[in-house]
C-alpha cells in the first residue's frame, strides 16, 4: 500500500464519521437551541434542564438510526477489507 492509498482510506474514514454523527450531533443541537430559547423565555436557567433533553433526544435518535448507522459501517468495512459477507 502506498502512501496515497493510505491518505485515501484515512479521508474515507474520516468521511464516514462525518456521515454518520452529522444527525446525532444536528439533533443534540437542536435539541439545544430549543432548551436554551425556553430557558431564555422562562428565565429558568438549571444546568440539568439543558442537559438531560439533549441527551435523550441524541440516545433515541441513535436508537432509531442503528439499521442504518450499521449498514453504512458494514458497507465501509466491505470496501476496505475488499470482500463480500454475502
Amino acid at each position: 500500500m502506498g502512501t496515497g492509498e493510505a491518505l485515501d482510506l484515512g479521508r474515507e474514514a474520516l468521511l464516514q464519521v462525518l456521515i454518520i454523527s452529522a444527525p446525532i450531533m444536528g439533533i443534540g443541537m437542536i435539541v439545544g437551541l430549543i432548551v436554551s430559547l425556553f430557558q431564555a423565555m422562562t428565565q429558568l436557567q438549571e444546568q440539568t434542564l439543558s442537559f438531560v433533553p439533549k441527551i435523550v433526544a441524541m440516545v433515541g435518535l441513535a436508537l432509531v438510526l442503528v439499521p442504518w448507522l450499521a449498514n453504512r459501517l458494514l458497507e465501509y468495512s466491505v470496501t476496505m477489507f475488499g470482500t463480500s459477507p454475502f
